[in-house]
């Protein structure tokens, strides 16, 4: 049809009033097929100008894409403007003004049935008009194409089977405690029949009760074996119950700075430095920031301890040996992950306290629980991550979260940047 077309625009002065209207019904009927096409995609498909105005967009974009008002995409301004959402608003507007096109961008959007995860990718829109002058067809670059794709499915189903292998791992764990359970059993069992034996001997004596060795001792064994048994119970409770996470779209290192302005006056108040060295990339990571503030928290408040438990306690800081206790908190992102170190130069661990410090109960401090750093732990493996401990008794810890960068399901452009300048 467009060879066609090039050959009838070089004629049509010398085409019929019957001619033309029989090429303008077979352009039309040609058009509403496209439109057709276009309408039935489930793909949103929003075309602008080079000022990121709309002229053109289908149903589906309707349907996706957050906006302002039913009405928006009609006005006449940018897109960015029109879209009720800050992230992908953001997104659009960096686009645009920086020109970039073939990138991709994952988004999470609040609607009526929850979250809903979308994928957008800005293409160009590539226009070709026919040079007569020159005899050739030439392209121009006439605005953007924006594709919008519902991706909530793919998320769900991936956060689904990554808690179905979580569970797939329990079956390790229950042998671990039923092999625990039998030995609390099996004392409970050979005292409750020593006490039976006592007891059936005395009837057939003088009916007397057996001394105290045969009576409270051994029961004292069988309620310290029921203790024992209701600790190994809570722990295998605690350590299956599912985290109950909303996992979203989110950018760690701006909620590390939101964070950060709740707990830095207790910082500065024991004169502690608490340093931010996050990634300049505005990467978002699925997950969830209630739990993550979570994370963030426990980690921070067990650096806060054993920063005042050395310095508190250090004759070399009385005697001005250090100047002060110290938190960096540093971001970065290589190799399509993302990395969160926690350094402290506090007092710190030897290394058969810090392979323990994620079991359940485990705690060094007289009022601990022993449970934050498992909650911990169990956060961030719901995140699909995983937290690395590297500790020095009397010179500090750094802990280290490692979290996978969501990706679009096609990488547009192979990026050539070294680790250092990602980091």
């Amino acid at each position: 049809m467009k060879d066609f077309v090039k050959k009838v625009s070089k004629k049509i002065s010398k085409l019929s009033e019957a001619q033309l209207a029989s090429l303008f019904e077979d352009l039309n009927s040609e058009n509403d097929v496209l439109n057709s096409l276009v309408e039935s995609l489930s793909t949103g498909l929003v075309i602008v100008d080079e000022n990121y105005i709309i002229m053109q967009h289908n149903k589906a974009a309707e349907r996706l894409i957050p906006f302002v008002s039913r009405q928006a995409y009609s006005e006449q301004l940018p897109v960015w403007q029109l879209v009720d959402d800050e992230p992908l608003s953001l997104f659009l507007k960096s686009c645009a003004s920086e020109q970039k096109t073939n990138v991709s961008e994952e988004f999470s959007i609040a609607s009526d049935g929850g979250i809903k995860f979308l994928s957008v990718t800005i293409l160009p829109f590539v226009q070709k008009h026919w040079n007569e002058s020159a005899d050739v067809v030439e392209t121009k670059i006439a605005g953007y194409i924006i594709t919008v794709d519902d991706i909530t499915q793919k998320r769900q189903q991936e956060i689904l089977l990554h808690r179905m292998e979580s569970l797939a791992s329990l079956t390790n764990l229950a042998a671990s405690v039923a092999h625990e359970i039998k030995n609390p059993l099996g004392a409970i069992s050979i005292h409750i029949q020593l006490l039976q034996r006592a007891v059936k001997k005395a009837r057939e004596g003088d009916g007397m009760l057996p001394v105290q060795k045969y009576m409270e001792n051994y029961l004292d064994v069988v309620n310290e074996e029921i203790d024992n048994l209701n600790k190994i119970v809570l722990d295998f409770l605690f350590a299956v119950r599912p985290v109950q996470a909303t996992m979203t779209l989110c950018s760690p290192d701006s909620l590390i700075e939101k964070f950060s302005s709740f707990f830095k006056p207790e910082f500065d108040a024991k004169n502690v430095s608490l340093e931010l060295r996050l990634s300049k990339r505005n990467t978002r990571l699925l997950m969830d920031e209630k739990l993550f503030r979570e994370v963030i928290v426990n980690i921070v408040q067990n650096a806060l301890a054993a920063i005042t438990q050395r310095f508190s306690s250090s004759a070399e800081d009385m005697t001005g040996g250090f100047s002060h206790g110290e938190l960096i908190i540093e971001s970065w992102v290589k190799d399509e992950h993302y990395f969160l170190s926690f350094a402290d130069n506090g007092s710190g661990m030897d290394s058969e306290t810090s392979s323990h410090i994620f079991e359940p109960y485990y705690t060094t401090k007289s009022n601990g629980t022993g449970l934050g750093l498992t909650t911990v732990y169990k956060i961030i493996k719901e995140f699909r991550g995983d937290i690395d401990v590297k500790s020095v008794l009397g010179h500090g810890t750094v802990f280290t979260i490692t979290l996978p960068v969501p990706q679009s399901g096609v990488k547009l452009i192979a990026s050539k940047k070294s680790a250092k300048d990602e980091k």
